[in-house]
């Protein structure tokens, strides 16, 4: 079968619940899709309330930290991410790498720290795991402080030799806040996040709060069956037709361990042919994919980072790799203006007080009545974040 990128559009659009809204207690549905990046802060904020009907900030903290049917944990390319709390065993889990399958993308800058310390990752591995139960019966408040926590607990059971070497400044890049023994944890607390050993906790103004699953959710993870399978469905119905080569960069995890996945469902894949390449999905979402189509007058702000943005095939979104840069950077993302499910803009805020503001940058004409609506999305967005819109400037 042979699809256009407008199908493509249309099917993402559908799966990712931004072609229509879901009904405002649909909370872990929305969340469920494909898990929320919440970097920057708030980012999975932004994105529910372009998946819910009648989203409000206390709605989505009452999930989170209340009701605790979401979750916010380290998870895919070692990113916060909110997920349904029952769906650790998808979101977290499949995630831990099997012998010769590292390393992954997030932990590859240890290597400066491993040289200094002379020290085999594993073995570190291995001592943040047998102090990390601290978390068991205590919460931390802000990630510097738990590296220094559990750098701390380490650090009595190393060899005499290396303790010294343990304490001195880090190497990377705060060495007045941070030393080597304290970078070593940040790196590592990633992997220890997929077996359920550290989970984000409520956040205190400016600083998150970090415990155990088992502390935060006052249980063990929920055995869930063939969750390695479900997680690479999640991502085939969120960004298929795809590549195992997607896949592996969705995850930020190593070929081989991708392709183990990938291969748990090689008897429900289906190929086809996209803009001109070879891909995957579903077979049972083959006439879904066929009858796909945009509604294309259809305008959205999606905030940075938001899940239908998470993709390697930028080009079925946006053609010209200059623009791509403008939308997809090392740091920093703006938001996204999302013409039938095409990137044709973007846009900024900047808070003063009480107020915010709003810039908008048009990658292609729109009319009047476009612009009043765009104006109109960033009031909503405005009072989503219970905040009044002083300006909105769109140039283009």
């Amino acid at each position: 079968m042979d699809v256009t990128a407008k199908q493509i559009r249309g099917f993402r659009l559908r799966a990712h619940h931004l072609d229509q809204k879901l009904p405002a207690g649909a909370v872990v549905e929305a969340a469920g899709a494909c898990g929320m990046q919440n970097s920057p802060p708030g980012a999975w904020e932004t994105a529910m309330m372009n998946r819910l009907e009648g989203c409000t900030l206390p709605r989505l903290w009452d999930a989170l930290y209340q009701e605790k049917s979401l979750l916010q944990a380290w998870s895919f390319r070692g990113a916060p991410v909110v997920f349904p709390t029952g769906q650790s065993e998808v979101f977290l889990t499949p995630l831990i790498a099997q012998n010769g399958e590292d390393p992954w993308v997030y932990t590859l800058g240890i290597s400066g720290a491993l040289d200094y310390l002379e020290m085999p990752f594993d073995d570190l591995l291995g001592r943040l795991k047998e102090v990390i139960g601290y978390l068991d019966t205590h919460t931390v408040k802000s990630k510097e402080e738990l590296d220094r926590t559990l750098a701390g607990l380490i650090e009595p059971g190393l060899p005499q030799e290396k303790q010294a070497l343990w304490r001195a400044p880090s190497m990377y890049g705060s060495p007045g806040k941070q030393t080597v023994g304290g970078a070593v944890v940040s790196f590592l607390l990633r992997p220890c996040s997929f077996s359920s050993l550290v989970v984000f906790g409520r956040r205190e103004g400016i600083h998150p709060t970090f415990t155990s699953y088992q502390n935060w959710v006052g249980r063990p993870p929920l055995p869930l069956p063939d969750g390695e399978k479900e997680l690479v469905r999640k991502f085939l119905r969120a960004y298929g037709p795809a590549t195992l080569n997607s896949f592996a960069s969705w995850l930020g995890c190593s070929q081989k361990q991708a392709r183990r996945l990938w291969d748990t469902i090689a008897d429900e894949l289906a190929p086809v042919s996209a803009e001109g390449k070879t891909c995957f999905l579903l077979a049972t979402e083959e006439k879904i994919l066929a009858c796909s189509q945009p509604d294309e007058d259809q305008l959205l702000l999606l905030g940075p980072h938001d899940p239908y943005l998470d993709i390697r095939d930028r080009g079925i979104l946006l053609e010209g790799k200059s623009l791509q840069k403008e939308v997809w950077k090392t740091v920093a993302n703006p938001g996204v203006i999302l013409k039938g499910g095409r990137v044709a803009g973007i846009w900024r805020t900047k808070t003063l007080k009480d107020k915010l503001d709003v810039s908008m940058v048009l990658f292609e004409p729109m009319s009047s009545q476009e612009r009043k609506k765009l104006n109109a999305l960033a009031q909503e967005y405005a009072a989503f974040r219970q905040i009044k819109l002083r300006n909105c400037t769109i140039e283009g």
